[in-house]
């Protein structure tokens, strides 16, 4: 069986080194030495295991790939990088024809949809790579069409948090609001409660100081209007191998499906776990 190259792009970032490990520990990839990386990292290398990754500025791009595709060949793009870059990080890979895995976080998601569906390649983007926490966004989904306002006078009290470095409001958190309004709660965006300070990370939740630099906590509360039923949901997730493990299953469905032909389709995570 040949090997599925793998370009992971936002290195050194923590779940892009996270992923590359994993990409270097699993027999079925092959990593490739190269990452897309932001124009505020000022080193040119950076080593994962044993292996050296050049590091390639926005400036560098288009000439390093045409180099990379006729070193390589056919290969998958991974991208963790930041979320001021998702749209442009997108047309590029459209662009040049590179069929990209994307859990980067942020952007506009409309025209990162247009933008794949007008291409000729297909990818998999998803505000979540842990296919366990996107099992559980299709129950709440599932719940929130088949059970309309079935907590409606309640009220939700939505709080997660996430390491320093985060600079956006978690995906997740986002994306189950519209899921609870659906049940009838009115809720915005702009009530999630989000936390980055370490020290109230560490002694109001309680998350451990070993995951204070890598972790995804996440608790919705939901509170009747005479306060005599509460409902808690909650999902916890300390350190990064969640989302790398779901990525590189999103590597291999992408693969499988352009195999069968896919062009100008763009896949969620849900693809991946019903696939």
């Amino acid at each position: 069986m040949n090997k599925i190259k793998i370009m992971i792009n936002g290195i050194p970032g923590n779940v892009a080194v996270n992923t590359a490990k994993h990409t270097l520990e699993d027999s079925r990839f092959e990593l490739l030495p190269y990452s897309l990386t932001g124009p505020e990292i000022n080193v040119s290398e950076f080593r994962i295991e044993t292996v050296d990754i050049c590091l390639i500025h926005p400036d560098k791009r288009i000439n390093a790939i045409d180099k990379i595709k006729k070193e390589h060949g056919f290969f998958i793009s991974v991208d963790f990088t930041h979320p001021s870059a998702v749209n442009d990080n997108a047309e590029f890979y459209c662009r040049c024809s590179l069929p990209f895995v994307m859990g980067t976080t942020g952007g506009d998601r409309d025209l990162l949809s247009r933008t794949v569906e007008t291409s000729t390649i297909a990818a998999v983007t998803a505000p979540n790579m842990a296919k366990q926490i996107v099992g559980f966004q299709a129950m709440m989904e599932h719940a929130a069409n088949t059970y309309p306002d079935l907590f409606k006078g309640y009220s939700l009290e939505l709080r997660e948090s996430h390491q320093k470095g985060k600079a956006d409001t978690s995906g997740t958190a986002k994306a189950m609001v519209s899921y609870f309004k659906k049940l009838g709660i009115p809720f915005s965006e702009s009530e999630i409660i989000k936390e980055r300070d370490p020290e109230s990370q560490k002694n109001t939740w309680g998350i451990p100081q070993e995951h204070l630099e890598g972790h995804a906590w996440h608790t919705y509360t939901l509170t009747s209007n005479d306060n005599t039923v509460n409902f808690v949901f909650q999902h916890n997730v300390n350190g990064r191998d969640i989302y790398a493990k779901g990525t590189l299953d999103a590597v291999l469905f992408l693969c499988r499906q352009l195999k069968k032909g896919a062009r100008g389709k763009m896949f969620t995570m849900i693809d991946v776990l019903s696939g």
